[in-house]
């Protein structure tokens, strides 16, 4: 018996067409996989705050800070120099500290082009000698006074007499007054007595008083004496402003975009440990990250004009 024929061969072209058909569904499945990468990528862009795209690279004056010692200044401005901070507003720290006057004095005297002195206020009921410490440091405003601050156990009314001797000398002088006031109902409507008191003078709520968007928006369409710093609402503070690494707070982002004539910009260090190089770097890079979040005009404003027309400084 003969063995089994020759095999027969296939004709070429249905040999060829088989590898072909493989090829084809390989390169759509890479491509499919490459569109589901991209799209990922993309929503992972997205999802970063804008500020990583546009930092705000312009002139800024940080509006509200302190000094814990008579060397401190020394690491601030060598951070401010690395970061473009033209000018600082030092501040006392409420009666906190019994050398503030002179801490801020002596700041000024060795960076006379960086520091602006605020004239402490330890008691706004004792003002006896405010005027001679005003005339003394250069003053361009007053405070911080703490009006309500509930971890010092604080609860004064700016809308009594007392603290009306005080925005009558801020007045008489053309002097912003600082107040640390964590708001609530009751005292929402003490500052809303004093700023109605006093149209003649201006009030700076430090920290936006510790509130939320809705009821600064409130003040701050009734009284155009009112002026709120965004100090102290970094990433070491809850809730912060922005964290260390996400987007400005929408509600807030909002606001200060309606009313951009209104805010400053703040860092607030005061502890020894802010003064760290390390953590003025972190708190200067946050702070130019999240004014770049705003719209240009409103970000040069908030960081820049509206404390050089109130402090009266170039």
């Amino acid at each position: 018996m003969g063995g089994p024929g020759p095999r027969r061969s296939q004709p070429a072209r249905v040999r060829r067409a088989r590898p072909l058909v493989g090829r084809d569904q390989r390169a759509r499945t890479r491509r499919s996989d490459l569109t589901v990468v991209l799209a990922f990528v993309l929503l992972v862009l997205l999802a970063l705050p804008s500020a990583a795209a546009a930092q705000y690279t312009g002139p800024l004056i940080d509006a509200h800070s302190h000094v814990p010692n008579a060397t401190a200044i020394n690491a601030y401005a060598a951070a401010a120099t690395r970061h473009n901070v033209s000018k600082v507003l030092l501040l006392g720290v409420g009666g906190v500290q019994k050398n503030d006057s002179a801490w801020i004095a002596a700041a000024q005297k060795k960076y006379p082009d960086l520091v602006i002195a605020g004239a402490p206020v330890a008691d706004p009921a004792a003002v006896e000698g405010l005027e001679s410490e005003i005339d003394r440091l250069g003053a361009r405003a007053l405070g911080e006074v703490h009006v309500r601050q509930l971890s010092r156990k604080i609860d004064r009314d700016p809308s009594g007499p007392e603290f009306q001797k005080l925005l009558e000398i801020a007045a008489k002088r053309k002097l912003p007054v600082v107040i640390h006031d964590d708001l609530d109902v009751r005292a929402t409507e003490r500052l809303d007595r004093a700023l109605t008191a006093r149209p003649d003078a201006t009030i700076i709520l430090a920290h936006a008083g510790e509130s939320a968007p809705p009821r600064i928006e409130s003040l701050l369409g009734r009284h155009p004496n009112l002026m709120v710093d965004l100090s102290g609402m970094h990433f070491q503070r809850k809730p912060p402003l922005a964290t260390e690494t996400g987007p400005i707070d929408p509600t807030w982002k909002a606001l200060i975009e309606k009313m951009p004539d209104r805010f400053l910009f703040g860092v607030d260090v005061w502890a020894p440990r802010l003064f760290e190089p390390a953590m003025l770097d972190r708190l200067m890079t946050w702070a130019r990250r999240v004014l770049g979040e705003l719209k240009p005009d409103v970000a040069e404003k908030v960081a820049y004009t509206n404390a050089a027309t109130l402090l009266g400084v170039k």
